[in-house]
């Protein structure tokens, strides 16, 4: 099983690509192909065909997948910090490399 380091409802920076800068929420994270999904970030147009939830059809605009290499996690001020790992008592937690605070 995959590690990852954010995890959906997490606060996100896109720190390389096309999408530099920008922040979003995450809504899914795809473990098998080393994606997430960010709420406003990535966004493409999907030609739909006319179905029975949407009889009209046309032109839908969602977000893409983008590789978790390429984002970078928030903390509450806004800073983004790299991740890691510690026990706390029989729990294993996630902190904030920059500020050591628990996520």
């Amino acid at each position: 099983m995959k590690k990852f380091k954010i995890k959906s409802g997490d606060t996100v920076r896109v720190i390389a690509g096309d999408h530099l800068g920008s922040e979003g929420k995450v809504l899914k994270v795809l473990k098998d192909k080393n994606k997430a999904i960010v709420e406003g970030v990535n966004m493409i147009k999907k030609h739909t065909k006319p179905s029975a939830q949407n009889p009209q059809g046309g032109i839908v605009e969602k977000e893409a997948a983008i590789h978790v290499s390429n984002l970078s996690l928030l903390t509450k001020d806004g800073q983004a910090t790299r991740v890691g790992f510690r026990m706390e008592g029989d729990k294993k937690v996630r902190f904030a490399k920059k500020s050591n605070e628990v996520i």
